[in-house]
């Protein structure tokens, strides 16, 4: 088996970047640097046409967008537990994984890259404050997810195993700080992003990937 994941420091390909640290199988990391553009070259375009991290290349063969990665590792490595096997835990599992994936994430692109959407600079200067409340009120749903999972005493948010989930909200938390958002907003959020950041395999790849967890500046 050969696996190669395409990855961007601090982008949502840090998910399956753990997925692959914690499955223990040799993989090889390769960087994408989106602010040079190395996204946009003919070399990557020949793996994913629209220019986007992550690609995961199993066995040759290029696998794109975060749903598709992370059920293809799944299925991979079922000895791992990344998504839950019981029929209704794992649909429960991949929703939450949708919505992240769906909602949360282009929130947030509309904060940082408003120019995606509009060629309109005051229509840019008005996405950016309305989509961080959203983004707000949408990491108070993560945290609300946090301690639900906590009350029924499991430890992380799909069960007794550390998954995509609990990767892609460290990702959206640390987001979350470049939107201005302080991780005291949700006290509770923060607090499981740190003890997910403590796993060995997750901290591996922020060594990997040099990144700072919080990345708000104090008023």
């Amino acid at each position: 088996m050969s696996l190669k994941l395409y990855f961007a420091p601090g982008a949502c390909s840090f998910v399956p970047h753990v997925l692959l640290e914690m499955s223990g199988a040799p993989f090889e990391a390769s960087m994408v640097k989106l602010h040079k553009g190395e996204q946009n070259s003919d070399d990557y375009k020949a793996i994913n046409p629209r220019g986007q991290v992550p690609v995961l290349v199993s066995d040759g063969q290029p696998v794109t967008q975060i749903m598709a990665i992370v059920l293809h590792l799944d299925q991979l490595f079922p000895q791992a537990g990344f998504l839950p096997a019981e029929p209704m835990a794992r649909a429960k599992a991949l929703s939450t994984l949708a919505w992240m994936n769906n909602t949360v994430h282009p929130t947030f692109t509309h904060i940082f890259m408003p120019q995606k959407f509009t060629d309109l600079p005051e229509v840019q200067a008005a996405l950016k404050p309305y989509n961080t409340l959203l983004f707000r009120g949408m990491l108070g749903e993560l945290q609300a997810l946090v301690q639900a999972a906590a009350a029924k005493g499991q430890a992380w948010l799909s069960g007794d195993r550390l998954g995509p989930l609990d990767a892609y909200s460290l990702t959206l938390t640390r987001w979350g700080t470049i939107a201005g958002i302080a991780p005291e907003a949700h006290p509770a959020l923060w607090a499981f992003v740190q003890k997910v950041a403590a796993e060995p395999a997750v901290a591996r790849v922020i060594e990997r990937e040099r990144l700072q967890l919080n990345m708000s500046t104090p008023a």
